[in-house]
């Protein structure tokens, strides 16, 4: 679900240069049991309510996972067709016995800060919990490659964690802000504008096990 680049050796990364979709690769089988039990399900319907897909749309989310956005989102406009986008083949995989073959919606190997897709292409990109993963030029790099595969007027849909820590916070939660990745995700409104967005804060409220949780509408310039 991470995506890196060269620039991190695999010092940080052990075998790879990416982050595997749940960490560690042995802990992928158990990666749609730990989404289901944080509540990730009713997030991502609120994000696919967010994007409001309609016919015709083609929509790519970066940092896909094991899919579970993308088939939500095919599902719910089966007219639209939709790419999940991966540097993790052990996610793919997964991604597509999930989906069955479903009309629409196709998966690929890629890193979120080099796609390949030409420019102007894309109705929505979607990220869902992925960009706290990344380092801020990894992210920054992969925002400025989401404008670049959106037409004019096409639309950066975000669900991430990000926000203030408040007394409703846990302390489980709390502790995860303090990460020094997650920390870094407080800077996406400067690094949306820095991309060329224009961006809007849908929602920002705490969450019971991942600190406090911001939804992104960020929009490409006509």
């Amino acid at each position: 679900m991470g995506l890196m680049s060269e620039n991190h050796p695999h010092s940080v990364l052990g075998r790879h240069d990416y982050l595997p979709a749940a960490g560690h690769d042995l802990l992928l089988p158990a990666f749609d049991l730990i989404s289901r039990v944080v509540g990730t399900p009713a997030l991502h319907d609120r994000l696919i309510e967010q994007a409001e897909l309609e016919p015709g749309h083609r929509v790519i989310e970066i940092g896909c996972g094991t899919g579970n956005l993308v088939i939500k989102a095919i599902r719910a406009q089966p007219r639209a067709d939709v790419i999940g986008s991966d540097p993790d083949p052990r996610a793919l995989a997964r991604a597509e016995r999930k989906a069955k073959g479903s009309a629409g919606l196709r998966f690929e190997h890629g890193y979120a800060q080099n796609l390949p897709h030409p420019d102007g292409g894309f109705d929505r990109v979607l990220s869902a919990l992925m960009l706290h993963h990344l380092p801020t030029d990894i992210k920054a790099a992969a925002l400025t490659e989401a404008l670049r595969v959106l037409r004019p007027g096409g639309r950066l849909e975000i669900l991430d964690i990000g926000g203030d820590t408040t007394r409703a916070n846990t302390f489980l939660s709390r502790q995860m802000l303090r990460n020094g990745h997650v920390k870094a995700n407080l800077a996406l409104p400067r690094l949306l504008e820095s991309a060329g967005f224009d961006h809007t804060l849908v929602s920002s409220e705490p969450h019971p096990r991942m600190g406090h949780i911001v939804y992104y509408q960020a929009v490409r310039p006509a």
